[in-house]
């Protein structure tokens, strides 16, 4: 009898004994005060609200733990739960996520969209079998080259020193098919280069290059999309299964809004900063046709040695193209 009361009340005990809260500490390179931070802030007051203070987020904005490569390496060690991380910095989870990211393959927001909404759920479920929690893809919108010197020919663009994103074989590659040797740099040092000369080019979104403040030290734009950008927050599915599925179910929703709502946002906001630029006397300029097919023939055979190398699959570009050569043809 002693035993069952026993039993009884640890029981009893258990049930009502609170949920521990849980705080994931989130790093990003995106800056404080930004419309991106913001929405994220929004997002995590709405989950704090909703479950009743169990899950709060803490963040870390403005690469002060360190760039893309860092902050997954302090995910693995604990000491963060999760990232708000660039396509090209997932290289190390789902290597395949960086497809989006080819040099020279979308052409307009149209071709975006429609790839998009065949292969975000795929890359989504690729990186939750990886070891990670996404709650959606937001886009970061079309890099462009900027530079102190107008970048019209591929010859003229051999002559000057461009930044390749550390780590980043995508964009290495895409500079060396045509004979350049880019300056590598981690995010966090590229203003620091643009002010010392140890680089004089970019690649950046119109967006990411005024809230860097890279768009003060450039004074050309070339209309040519080098590449698409986008991010993600990620959560290390280990912690995240640690909530409860109730719990669960609230992050996952708040979230998966705040990253489709970010998604139109910064479609929007890419297009404000794109007219900006333009007022603030950058000037834009367009690659010559015979340029801009050397480029492009070139960059096919660099995606080739890409593929040859597994930096990315050949099934996934396969994927891709078929979804781009369906609505090219459509549009036809």
């Amino acid at each position: 009898m002693l035993k069952h009361l026993a039993w009884m009340l640890c029981l009893f005990t258990l049930t009502v004994i609170p949920a521990q809260a849980k705080t994931f500490k989130i790093a990003t390179v995106v800056p404080d005060g930004t419309r991106w931070m913001e929405e994220l802030k929004q997002a995590a007051d709405e989950i704090k609200q909703r479950t009743d203070g169990r899950v709060k987020f803490r963040f870390y904005p403005g690469g002060v733990m360190g760039n893309d490569k860092s902050v997954l390496r302090k995910i693995k060690i604990g000491q963060l739960h999760g990232g708000a991380i660039t396509g090209g910095g997932l290289q190390n989870i789902y290597p395949d996520s960086q497809v989006y990211s080819l040099p020279l393959l979308f052409r307009s927001h149209a071709e975006v969209d429609y790839v998009r909404g065949h292969l975000d759920p795929f890359i989504i479920d690729q990186l939750y079998q990886n070891g990670y929690v996404s709650f959606g893809l937001s886009e970061g919108g079309f890099a462009y080259l900027m530079s102190e010197y107008p970048l019209d020919t591929v010859d003229k663009l051999r002559t000057l020193k461009v930044w390749s994103p550390e780590g980043d074989p995508i964009s290495r590659a895409a500079f060396e098919a045509i004979g350049i040797s880019p300056v590598s740099l981690p995010l966090t040092d590229v203003l620091t280069g643009l002010q010392t000369g140890l680089i004089d080019t970019v690649a950046a979104s119109p967006i990411g290059a005024i809230a860097l403040q890279w768009h003060t030290k450039v004074d050309y734009l070339n209309r040519t999309p080098l590449m698409y950008l986008y991010g993600t927050l990620i959560v290390d599915r280990k912690d995240f299964e640690k909530l409860s599925t109730a719990d669960q179910r609230i992050v996952r929703a708040v979230m998966s809004a705040a990253f489709a709502k970010l998604d139109k946002i910064n479609r929007a906001d890419n297009e404000q900063a794109f007219q900006a630029l333009k007022q603030q006397g950058i000037k834009f300029v367009s690659i010559g046709h015979a340029s801009e097919s050397e480029w492009t023939d070139a960059v096919k055979q660099a995606t080739d040695e890409l593929i040859r190398a597994g930096v990315v699959s050949e099934a996934i570009t396969q994927r891709i193209s078929e979804h781009l050569n369906d609505f090219r043809s459509r549009a036809q």
